[in-house]
């Protein structure tokens, strides 16, 4: 699941100790996967972390704003580094997308902050937008290159590319963890390899 990776809110009380940040971001992590999502209280961050609780609010109005920058940040937005073998690139953006959804602090908060936008959409949207759309720039940029080489259709869908890199990858991550990972990688990146010959419009 990609979206705005590792950047803390804005709020008063600038300017703001990014050690102190990432303290209080992997102190989120450790008691995400220690205590679960419903346990993983601002105050419970604040113990484990060594600060108090006002340092944590000013920096994320509350505990979901919290535990989204602590399991995104997981997924740190570094694309992969273009290969020109469109197969190996897609390959590897489907052991990222696999490995930050895997990952035991996601497992545990994904489900819980799923549960919480069923009510709060807006909220969803603005999420899966904060990294949708770079990562989908940076899918249609590679898949542009590759049509260049014949590797790809030159109007292939990067968005569906993107969707069902997405969907499989977190399906996978929430059911089975890391189990089997390299071949399921390797067939989901197949999969995406033929989406890419096929035209948009079919």
């Amino acid at each position: 699941m990609t979206a705005a990776a590792g950047t803390a809110r804005s709020g008063p009380g600038r300017p703001r100790d990014p050690q102190l940040d990432a303290q209080v971001l992997a102190a989120t992590q450790e008691l995400l996967v220690s205590d679960g999502y419903q346990a993983t209280t601002i105050a419970a961050v604040a113990r484990r972390a060594g600060v108090v609780t006002t340092s944590i609010y000013r920096r994320w109005p509350g505990k979901r704003a919290l535990v989204e920058d602590a399991v995104f940040a997981l997924d740190s937005g570094n694309h992969p580094v273009p290969s020109g073998e469109l197969r190996a690139d897609l390959l590897e953006w489907t052991r990222l997308f696999l490995g930050a959804a895997a990952h035991p602090a996601a497992r545990s908060a994904i489900p819980g902050l799923l549960s919480e936008y069923h009510d709060d959409q807006d909220s969803y949207r603005r999420l899966l937008d904060g990294g949708e759309r770079p990562t989908v720039a940076a899918l249609r940029e590679l898949l542009s290159a590759a049509a260049v080489s014949g590797q790809a259709h030159r109007d292939c869908d990067a968005e569906a590319i993107f969707e069902f890199l997405r969907g499989a990858t977190l399906m996978r991550a929430l059911t089975h963890g890391t189990e089997d990972d390299e071949r399921f990688c390797r067939r989901i990146a197949e999969a995406l390899y033929a989406v890419a010959q096929t035209p948009a419009s079919e």
